[in-house]
Order: structure tokens, then sequence, then C-alpha cells
């Protein structure tokens, strides 16, 4: 099955923390709608985060609707 990859970016001096802690209510939001297997990260560019999710694809609709992330790209395992 293909998974998909969620991307949510923040901007400032702050970026990290703010992704790093949006990541947090990213993982309650997956225990709650029953997503398991999801791996997050955050990835640092200078006065940018960038937080993502990767998701098996039957997810795609929650986490679009629910969680808007700004972009989104697919892959194969």
């Amino acid at each position: 099955m293909a998974t998909l990859r969620f991307h949510w970016d923040f901007f400032g001096p702050d970026a990290r923390g703010t992704a790093e802690h949006f990541l947090e209510h990213v993982d309650e939001f997956c225990a709650n709608e029953g997503i398991t297997g999801h791996r997050h990260r955050v990835m640092e560019l200078p006065g940018r985060a960038t937080a993502s999710l990767d998701c098996d694809e039957k997810h795609l609709a929650l986490v679009r609707d629910r969680l808007r992330p700004k972009r989104a790209e697919r892959f194969m395992e």
C-alpha cells in the first residue's frame, strides 16, 4: 500500500519548537482516530521548520480534512 507524507510549515525564530509542539497534537489525533504505524519528523531550514506525518493512504481524507496540511506527497514503501 502507498504511504502519504503530509507537511505543515512554520516560520520564524520559534519555528522548530512550534513544529515539535504541533506534532504532539498530531500524535494525540492519530491515537484518537486509530491511525497506527504513523511516523513523523521535523526538518529545519534557516527561519523555517516543516513538520511531517507519514501514514497509510487510507487516512487521506481524515488527515486532509481535519488537520489541513499545506502539501502532501505519495510514495511506495
